[in-house]
């Protein structure tokens, strides 16, 4: 009888072993997937960031009383680019892209930049720019609701608490961008 009990144990513990390598493994794999969305994502961030100068110098010259809101979008800015954690950073682009758009507003006001060719090219390439940025936060929050998934489910979960594994925040909207919008005629 003891002829097959250590085989049996032998094995036993060599599948357990596996399972906590395979298990190891994929949290490792998906975490890193979910690290390499928000630096993709932090990429097309870096673009609107190098762009939104440019676009506030255009503006400046044909809007020189509207300093207020210019000065919103560059204090907008450098708050998303010395965020200090990862969802201030969300809190911040999420600041960020509204005072772009009061921006693109003010803009509206004034037919002769809205007429400027210097400015109707950095308007395009910030707009191709808020498309990529749209479309790598989509990419991310799959990417961690795939992860969140995986460190919070049976068995999977024993292990990324072993390993201190932590769940990732998602790059959401914010609550100004969700209210219904007033459409009047």
């Amino acid at each position: 009888m003891n002829s097959f009990l250590l085989p049996g144990i032998v094995l036993l513990v060599l599948l357990l072993v596996l399972v906590v390598i395979f298990t190891y493994n994929g949290l490792v794999r998906i975490r890193n997937q979910a690290e390499e969305a928000f630096s993709t994502m932090d990429v097309y961030l870096k673009k609107r960031f190098d762009l939104i100068p440019n676009l506030v110098e255009s503006v400046k010259g044909y809007a020189a009383h509207e300093q207020a809101t210019l000065k919103k979008v560059v204090e907008a800015r450098n708050n998303a680019a010395y965020s200090k954690s990862r969802a201030q950073r969300q809190e911040n682009e999420n600041m960020l892209s509204g005072t772009l758009k009061s921006l693109f507003a003010l803009a509206e006001n004034y037919p002769e930049l809205k007429a400027d060719r210097g400015f109707l090219d950095l308007q395009n390439s910030l707009s191709e720019v808020e498309t990529e940025i749209a479309k790598s936060r989509q990419y991310y929050n799959g990417v961690v609701k795939a992860y969140n998934n995986k460190i919070l489910q049976f068995p999977s979960n024993l292990f990324a608490m072993m390993f201190g594994f932590k769940s990732y925040a998602y790059f959401g909207a914010q609550v100004e961008e969700r209210r219904n919008v007033s459409v009047k005629f």
